[in-house]
């Protein structure tokens, strides 16, 4: 099943290295990155705000465990944002572009 992959990044550098990773490795068909944006957001009993940036990949379902893990292994957050949400409806001919551009 094809899938959104929504991570942040602390930089554009950070964003576009793991990214560059993700598609070389074949654990992801495209990475989206977003600009800069401001995040607030509770860490260790306090408010926090900073810049952050979005990435947003295209994958499957099966290699989430995959790319989970080697986001965590390039990432420098201890407890990196790395959520999947299905795609349940698509044009056809890009949601099978993403099976073919990922690795089996």
């Amino acid at each position: 099943m094809p899938v959104i992959i929504y991570m942040t990044a602390a930089s554009q550098d950070e964003a576009q290295s793991i990214s560059k990773t993700l598609v070389e490795e074949r654990l992801v068909a495209c990475a989206n990155i977003l600009p800069a944006h401001s995040s607030l957001y509770w860490w260790e009993g306090k408010v926090e705000s900073a810049q952050e940036v979005a990435v947003i990949f295209k994958s499957r379902a099966e290699l989430f465990p995959q790319i989970e893990a080697r986001i965590r292994a390039l990432h420098s957050y201890d407890v990196p944002c790395i959520v999947s949400w299905p795609i349940e409806q698509g044009h056809a001919p890009f949601l099978q572009w993403i099976e073919a551009e990922t690795k089996k």
